[in-house]
Formats: structure tokens, C-alpha cells, sequence
């Protein structure tokens, strides 16, 4: 993976987590609007909570693009694509089991299917030495 491509890829995961997480804190109701998602009016409160950790992750994220940009040290960025993985599969299995069990409504797959994507991505690219690749 080149430099700029891993740049864009940690750019484009961070941000957007980034932004829903602040999103799903200060307004959650309006956010799962916007995602075409619903959940009852007194899980609100819980799910401004879980937005602190998707900001988190986002941050972490962004934090990977600031490491693509300088060139740091690939054992850096190997370290927030595990952790990063680590978060996202248990949010891609937690919700799965979630909308099988018929507790979330089918819309929810697509945070499923996006974080399991990503998490597939960072798993490839670990174990194929890619950031290696990138740092150079």
C-alpha cells in the first residue's frame, strides 16, 4: 500500500468516525436519523455513550492518517490497525448477533458490514506487511 493510499484510508475512516461519534454524543436522535436508524426514545442517553467510543476510535483513526503523513515508524500504525480491529469486530459481531436476535432492526447491518470491512482491510494488510510497504 503507498503512502498516499494509506493517508486517504485512515483520513476517510477517521473523519467519518470522527464526525459521528461527536454527532451521536451532542445529537443522537438527529444522527440515527440521518443513518436511517431507529431505537427507542430512552435508549438515546446509552447510545450518546457508545458515541464517545465510535469518537474514539475515529480519533484513533485520524491519529493513524497524522502517522501515514510524517512517515513514523510502521510498528505505530501496526499498533492502531490492531486496535482499531479489536474495537470494530467486537462492534461488528455485538451488532450481527444484535439484528439476528431481532433486538435491532435490519438498517443496523450496515454498521456491521462497514466496521467487518474495514476490520477485514487492517487484517489483510497486517498480516501481508503492508504498512511496511507504506512507511517507505
Amino acid at each position: 500500500m503507498n503512502r498516499r493510499i494509506l493517508f486517504a484510508y485512515q483520513l476517510l475512516t477517521g473523519a467519518s468516525d470522527t464526525a459521528t461519534g461527536a454527532l451521536l454524543i451532542v445529537a443522537p436522535a438527529l444522527t440515527l436519523g440521518l443513518m436511517r436508524l431507529h431505537v427507542p426514545a430512552d435508549a438515546l442517553p446509552f447510545v450518546s455513550f457508545i458515541g464517545a467510543f465510535v469518537f474514539s476510535v475515529g480519533l484513533a483513526c485520524l491519529y493513524g492518517a497524522y502517522l501515514a503523513w510524517c512517515s513514523a515508524e510502521k510498528s505505530k500504525l501496526e499498533m492502531v490497525w490492531l486496535l482499531t480491529a479489536f474495537t470494530r469486530s467486537a462492534v461488528a459481531i455485538v451488532v450481527l448477533q444484535q439484528i439476528m436476535a431481532g433486538a435491532l432492526e435490519a438498517g443496523w447491518l450496515t454498521v456491521a458490514i462497514s466496521d467487518g470491512t474495514i476490520v477485514v482491510i487492517q487484517a489483510v494488510g497486517l498480516r501481508r506487511g503492508w504498512l511496511a510497504n507504506a512507511s517507505r
